[in-house]
């Protein structure tokens, strides 16, 4: 399975079945409570042209109108270059962080934990963790937000209260599960002294006990 070459199920190919699939599925699916979502239908509406203006026409005024770069110059890198890079970087995690990078978690999946992938990703590239903790929001073992800035997005979104029943993961329950099935990579990050503390939901791991002492922020009641 690991020998696989994952290029060949192409990040693009993946999207066009996804969208494929769903134009089929989606005549049957009750989309009501969105259709009655004022706020949901007014985005749905102006997604079009909202999108073009803010990945296109705003970024080629901006070094147009400040540093008076030619204006066909800046759509070209600041619009079509920047999407262009934006689109690979992000696909790539379905490509690059399968096939080249360490496996801390568990060695016997395809997913890898690549540094320079979350870099360029901006704090997607810690796929094994990813894929070993699904359910855990910050999609990485961080709390200091080095590489992981999503993970900071939703923190902000947690304070103001339109985030909730976030879950995350202890370092306990990450190094027990690095050491009964990872290839011996792992090492222990900043988890904001929350060593001691056990966090889970689902996870083949848990026992009664953690099942008890699950954490959740946010909570709606």
């Amino acid at each position: 399975m690991l020998e696989e070459d994952y290029f060949t199920h192409t990040s693009a190919g993946q999207c066009l079945r996804k969208v494929m699939k769903y134009c089929l599925n989606s005549k049957k699916m009750d989309l009501s409570d969105l259709e009655n979502d004022s706020v949901v239908m007014f985005q749905e509406k102006i997604y079009h042209l909202w999108s073009v203006l803010w990945c296109y026409v705003i970024p080629a005024l901006i070094p147009w109108y400040f540093w008076n770069e030619d204006i066909w110059l800046s759509f070209i890198v600041m619009g079509l270059m920047r999407q262009v890079f934006i689109a690979h970087f992000t696909l790539s995690i379905n490509s690059v962080a399968h096939k080249y990078g360490n496996r801390p978690l568990d060695k016997n999946i395809l997913p890898v934990n690549n540094e320079i992938m979350n870099i360029l990703a901006v704090g997607e590239g810690w796929h094994n963790f990813h894929h070993v903790f699904p359910w855990d929001y910050r999609s990485a073992e961080l709390w200091n937000y080095k590489y992981n800035f999503t993970t900071g997005f939703i923190e902000l979104m947690r304070k103001i209260g339109w985030a909730y029943d976030l879950k995350a993961v202890s370092t306990d329950v990450v190094r027990k599960r690095a050491l009964r099935t990872g290839d011996g990579t792992w090492k222990v990050y900043d988890m904001k002294n929350q060593e001691g503390e056990v966090w889970g939901w689902g996870d083949g791991d848990m026992n009664k006990e953690e099942v008890e002492l699950v954490c959740t922020f946010n909570k709606i009641k």
